[in-house]
């Protein structure tokens, strides 16, 4: 798929689509290039034409053999690269299957069924400038690739995008089990990817985005592709509620754990813990914990060292260690927007969880923004489509 695929069917009529309606570019000849060939033998065409110029990257090559002819083999060309291509199965007609690179000749060289072999050039429009991704998660380093069944695919670039369907149609999401997803644009340097419902339990999953040359913006073409494999892990799913002071830890169906709590004070409205569905977004051994926009001597100010936390939104909450509230968890809330839970649980918690996995907070009147962390799953499905370019579709299966 690319993005979320219709099926094979639908990528060759969109290919074919966009190479029969594509105008040609200044200098080019109209239409199909046939390309000359003795008489009694087979006549060749190709689109684009014969040295035709400034042709776009996402523009389909497609080679056929009018009047019942076959084609034996297609080569498509340029400096130390191949454009890869389908022969179909009647050898009639074939087309490429990726974009090319701006700035380069491409030469296609044919060998028809009667052995008769003819060539064709044309070169891509030039590049001003490039972007590539510039973070990808989830990712090794800060995530693990087993991960929660509530992770995204998050996709930062170094540049605006704002031809943003041509990138989305080029993001190809695979599946061992495949589900219904779509991307969201939440600006134009970021995309996410979520599936409708969360992911299967123990899925393979593999972004591959074929960005080398894709155009992002007017004169602006992906550097180079990009593959990430990663798998789902267990399904765990934790619920909490600041009204019973309780988590409740559940794993494939099944509670695991049982855990006392206390959340945010309120009166401050900062000091409410958000609720809604937060995600896993880090496991740290210590963090150091400051008062947002307090500063030293003055009241309310706090600086202290936690341990064994679980980063849960961007405006400052885990669920960590807290032995000094100890007393209150499971009867009261004390906390300053945190989720406290005893060094035991703590120190289970951490190990057991994985990012990525839901934490479903509720009773309080602070709702998780969708933009604060990962809160994707804070928009229904109809709110999260909204801001797709190509809307939902079934990943492919791997």
């Amino acid at each position: 798929m690319g993005r979320v695929t219709t099926g094979s069917a639908g990528l060759l009529a969109l290919a074919l689509a966009t190479a029969c309606s594509a105008s040609n570019a200044a200098g080019a000849d109209e239409g199909p290039s046939p390309v000359a060939a003795a008489a009694g033998t087979t006549t060749v065409s190709v689109v684009p034409a014969n040295q035709a110029v400034n042709i776009g990257t996402d523009e389909t090559v497609i080679v056929a053999a009018p009047g019942g002819g076959t084609l034996k083999s297609v080569r498509a060309t340029g400096p130390g690269i191949t454009l890869p291509g389908v022969l179909s199965a009647d050898g009639t007609r074939w087309r490429s299957t990726r974009t090319t690179k701006p700035g380069t000749t491409y030469t296609i060289a044919v060998t028809t069924g009667d052995g008769k072999q003819t060539t064709s050039t044309f070169t891509t429009v030039k590049a001003t400038k490039s972007f590539e991704i510039e973070q990808l998660t989830p990712h090794k380093d800060n995530t693990g690739l087993t991960v929660g069944v509530g992770m995204p695919i998050m996709i930062a670039f170094d540049r605006a995008i704002t031809d943003r369907v041509n990138v989305e149609r080029n993001l190809y999401v695979r599946a061992s089990k495949p589900v219904e997803g779509a991307w969201h644009w939440f600006d134009d340097r970021h995309v996410d990817f979520r599936p409708k419902t969360y992911w299967p339990a123990h899925t393979k999953v593999r972004l591959e985005a074929r960005l080398a040359g894709v155009r992002g913006a007017p004169g602006m073409y992906g550097k180079r592709d990009h593959v990430l494999d990663f798998k789902i892990g267990r399904e765990q799913i934790t619920k909490g509620s600041t009204d019973t002071h309780y988590l409740t830890v559940r794993r494939d169906g099944k509670k695991i754990r049982d855990i006392p709590m206390s959340a945010g004070q309120g009166g401050v409205w900062k000091y409410h813990t958000t609720s809604g569905v937060h995600l896993a977004m880090s496991r740290e051994p210590v963090t150091v914990m400051i008062s947002p926009g307090i500063g030293p001597g003055s009241a309310g100010y706090y600086r202290m060292v936690v341990y064994n936390t679980v980063r849960i939104s961007n405006s400052g909450e885990y669920v960590h260690s807290a032995p000094w509230s100890v007393g209150s968890q499971g009867y009261s809330n004390v906390s300053h927007g945190c989720v406290n839970i005893s060094p035991t649980n703590a120190s289970w918690f951490i190990r057991n969880t994985l990012i990525g996995d839901p934490i479903i907070i509720t009773g309080t009147p602070r709702k998780l923004e969708p933009t604060n962390g990962w809160g994707h799953w804070q928009e229904d499905w109809k709110q999260w489509l909204q801001w797709s370019s190509i809307k939902a579709g079934r990943t492919d299966a791997m």
